[in-house]
């Protein structure tokens, strides 16, 4: 294939999160693909993106956020790539639907109410398309209990328990970095919980209609910093007092990738990649719970720790034929530190089936190697590879990009005035093109 004649990608947003996205691109699916432009707020990360990804004669770019839509109009891309801030995504995709090109973006879709609103009208009116990344519907396992569920091994589905943990690891990680206030990220129900809404959404194949929530922040807090006998915490790890006795101290400079990317270029922005996990800055929960009506009649329990023990998930699906019950182990990491994201560990995960009126059995785990859970590949792969007959359906749209984030942007609502908040007073799906 000629250069001409391969799909033109640009990314935006060049933070640790979009390296997968360039290797896709200029590596494993460049017969196909080439990136022509990368841009980003800090020059400093948009420069080591488009060194690391000009190769073979090909240079890559470089722009400025404020240069976005120049961008555009210069190379016209056929796809951008949002990987940006998650409030920033909707400003990012907008825009390039408007410029003619179609959108693949990072989760969550956007992170309120009036912003899904304002993605659901353009890509109605632009007739582009808007694809979300939701990895986790790729991995094996999860796939696996897709099937099951697809079978009717337990019956119709009524109700689903679920819970998912994030280790004082990895859950710490979001109280360091933008994800820590909700004007950034919508809060943990938006930016991390959009994974398992998703899931269940394309588990029961149904969307959520009702949702009430409670949630609260008691551990990131300054009350746990003097439990633990950190004296007068600094506004960052790098120059802390207690950093040496500190469990959550976080070196910038043991990694190479974080140490490039942040550290040495906090001049460009001022970002601090290792800000306190303690401080009075955060706004958002690190306990939620959540119950969820769906227009199918399925109700769901979720909750969510992020200052667990141990990292990964449990859930239990009743049906009127028994129970399936899950539980998946995943390895931490801190984002960008160079180890593999969520690996399964598949000594320690588990399906059960309980079927009504006989034994219950147990089935094996699939294999699954590479990070979260074995589909961040097989995810690219549907993205910039050959598309394939997927019975799974796994590809998510803008659709049901809007119905992963809505239930939580509804949880963070009803958190507010403690009330059940009803889905559809959220968006008008009715737009049509203009």
């Amino acid at each position: 294939m000629t250069e001409a004649a391969k799909k033109k990608y640009v990314i935006v947003g060049t933070g640790s999160r979009s390296k997968m996205f360039q290797k896709a691109i200029t590596e494993t699916y460049k017969s196909t693909s080439v990136l022509i432009a990368v841009c980003d707020i800090n020059l400093g990360r948009a420069d080591l993106a488009a060194r690391a990804c000009s190769h073979d004669g090909i240079a890559v770019e470089v722009y400025h956020s404020k240069d976005f839509d120049k961008m555009l109009q210069r190379h016209k891309p056929d796809v951008v790539v949002v990987c940006t801030r998650d409030k920033e995504h909707s400003e990012y995709i907008c825009r390039s639907l408007e410029a003619g090109s179609d959108v693949i973006t990072e989760k969550p879709m956007t992170i309120d109410e009036k912003k899904c609103q304002q993605i659901i009208d353009t890509v109605r009116k632009t007739g582009k398309s808007v694809r979300v990344t939701f990895n986790y519907r790729y991995s094996p396992i999860r796939s696996q209990i897709k099937e099951i569920l697809m079978r009717g091994e337990i019956g119709d589905i009524q109700s689903v328990i679920f819970q998912w943990n994030l280790d004082t690891k990895h859950g710490a990680d979001y109280f360091r970095r933008w994800h820590r206030n909700k004007e950034n990220s919508g809060g943990l129900l938006v930016h991390k919980a959009t994974h398992h809404f998703d899931l269940v959404n394309w588990w029961i194949r149904s969307r959520p209609v009702a949702v009430a929530s409670m949630g609260k922040r008691g551990y990131y807090v300054p009350a746990q910093a003097d439990a633990l006998g950190l004296n007068n915490p600094g506004q960052r790890c790098f120059d802390c007092e207690s950093k040496k006795i500190c469990k959550f101290y976080l070196n910038l400079k043991d990694s190479n990738e974080m140490e490039q990317l942040y550290l040495n270029n906090e001049k460009q922005d001022g970002y601090y990649r290792d800000k306190c996990v303690f401080s009075t800055a955060i706004d958002i929960e690190d306990s939620a719970n959540v119950m969820v009506k769906y227009e199918n009649g399925v109700l769901l329990s979720y909750a969510l720790t992020a200052f667990s023990p141990w990292e990964g998930y449990r859930i239990e699906f009743n049906g009127t034929r028994g129970r399936l019950e899950h539980k998946c182990i995943e390895s931490s990491y801190i984002n960008g530190d160079g180890t593999i994201q969520g690996q399964i560990n598949k000594n320690e995960s588990t399906i059960t089936m309980y079927p009504h009126f006989a034994s219950s059995y147990s089935i094996e785990v699939p294999d699954a190697k590479g990070g979260h859970g074995g589909g961040d590949d097989v995810m690219l792969q549907d993205l910039f590879g050959i598309r394939q007959n997927d019975p799974l359906e796994r590809a998510a749209d803008y659709v049901q990009g809007a119905w992963s984030i809505l239930t939580g942007i509804a949880a963070n609502r009803s958190v507010e005035n403690g009330q059940f908040v009803s889905i559809d007073s959220l968006v008008d799906f009715s737009t049509k093109k203009s």
